[in-house]
């Protein structure tokens, strides 16, 4: 970077009265147009607003000019997710933007290497982002960990109307019963957002939600078991979000979409697991396509590897990591089952090595990709008996995310 332009910029917190600069970054880096705000329901001035509370809220710095002009911005929310059953802290990295006449010049390496030391301090022990360029992500340690499915299915592909012992209501969009409902889901779903309001907020961003309904499976006891978020246009039922706890539900909110057969000619929908619905269907020839999601990366790999819910076996072994940008992420760590059956981690090599470097970690620790598959790309180094291990002790479930920030 050209010495005369960076003496001239500091790093520092973006604050509150900094708001209308954070939004017009964003909305010029992202093309943001008034058009798609009004679209997207938005009065003039209420976007400002919206993003107050994330300012409050979250850890937001960047760059300032002389003119104490924002020139290049992150922000990172306080979020918590589930990963196998535990609750851990995660830093969601958003709102990356750097004006192009700043570009280029390492602006956005520095940021993210001091967001990381702050997601660090702050206990966030992983961060998820959604990219939007892979590569340049990957190239500052995060790793894909979840994918998107979408589904598209003719009105005579609809699954016909079984007998379920529940019942279906259409409700608005912020019921309790939902809110409570995905809450059960994502305590007991690896991956998932545990949402708070700023997240749900968040999770409405750039959608009207006024165009949005809901519908709520009650089971025979009144008990909501599962939800579906939707809307109907052109002749379309689009799926937002469907959740369910039991396979009743499932059924029973199938059994509601089926109902719309006279209204509409085709199903639209989104999947955030990996559960083709081709599968479950009668008819299964249908139109589906996947892509990656988000991404994640562990902050601090030793005291994440302290909370990770491996299965207890009892060898010893030790990682060999490497990391772009977190220096305590470099070197050796060792993995010890004391006699209470708990992990120590300490820098010693003890038993063999398992050498990757910290995205090939963490999209394995996430169950995304699994240790044999890493090895076989030469991702991972290992023997393969110790492979063999961490197939054992690394659990199976697949990451579901279904947010957005």
């Amino acid at each position: 970077m050209d010495d005369g332009v960076r003496k001239n910029l500091k790093i520092k917190p973006v604050e509150a009265k900094d708001v209308e600069q954070f939004n017009d970054l964003l909305r010029y880096v992202f093309q943001v147009t008034d058009k798609e705000l009004t679209e997207s329901g938005y009065e003039e001035g209420e976007i400002q607003r919206a993003k107050l509370p994330v300012l409050a809220t979250s850890d937001v710095i960047g760059w300032f000019n002389e003119k104490n002009e924002l020139v290049s911005q992150l922000a990172v929310y306080p979020c918590k997710v589930n990963i196998h059953g535990r609750i851990f802290e995660m830093g969601g990295l958003t709102g990356v933007g750097t004006y192009p006449e700043y570009a280029g010049q390492g602006l956005m390496h520095d940021l993210v290497k001091v967001a990381l030391n702050h997601m660090k301090e702050s206990g966030q022990l992983i961060s998820y982002l959604y990219p939007y360029s892979i590569p340049f992500y990957r190239k500052k340690g995060w790793e894909i960990m979840s994918d998107h499915m979408t589904f598209e299915l003719k009105d005579t592909q609809l699954p016909k109307v079984k007998d379920v012992e529940g019942r279906v209501e259409r409700t608005e969009v912020d019921d309790k019963d939902i809110f409570s409902t995905y809450d059960k889901f994502a305590k007991k779903t690896h991956g998932s957002m545990i949402r708070n309001q700023l997240n749900w907020d968040e999770y409405w961003r750039w959608e009207n939600e006024e165009e949005r309904m809901a519908a709520i499976y009650y089971d025979k006891n009144n008990q909501p078991q599962g939800y579906i978020i939707y809307w109907i246009a052109n002749e379309v039922f689009h799926i937002k979000e469907l959740i369910y706890l039991k396979q009743e539900a499932r059924v029973g909110l199938w059994n509601f979409i089926s109902a719309h057969f006279s209204m509409i000619e085709k199903v639209r929908g989104n999947i955030y697991k990996d559960e083709p619905l081709a599968f479950l269907l009668d008819d299964g020839d249908i139109k589906e396509t996947i892509e990656p999601y988000f991404m994640a990366r562990i902050v601090d790999v030793k005291e994440f590897l302290m909370r990770y819910p491996f299965e207890e076996i009892d060898k010893d072994f030790h990682f060999k990591i490497t990391d772009p940008l977190v220096d305590d992420n470099n070197g050796i760590f060792g993995i010890h089952w004391n006699k209470q059956g708990k992990i120590e981690v300490s820098n010693e090599p003890i038993g063999h090595e398992v050498k990757c470097d910290i995205q090939t970690l963490s999209t394995m620790l996430m169950s995304y990709k699994r240790p044999s598959y890493l090895k076989n790309i030469e991702r991972l180094q290992a023997t393969h008996n110790v492979v063999r291990e961490l197939e054992n002790i690394i659990p199976m479930e697949t990451p579901y995310y279904s947010d957005y920030f």
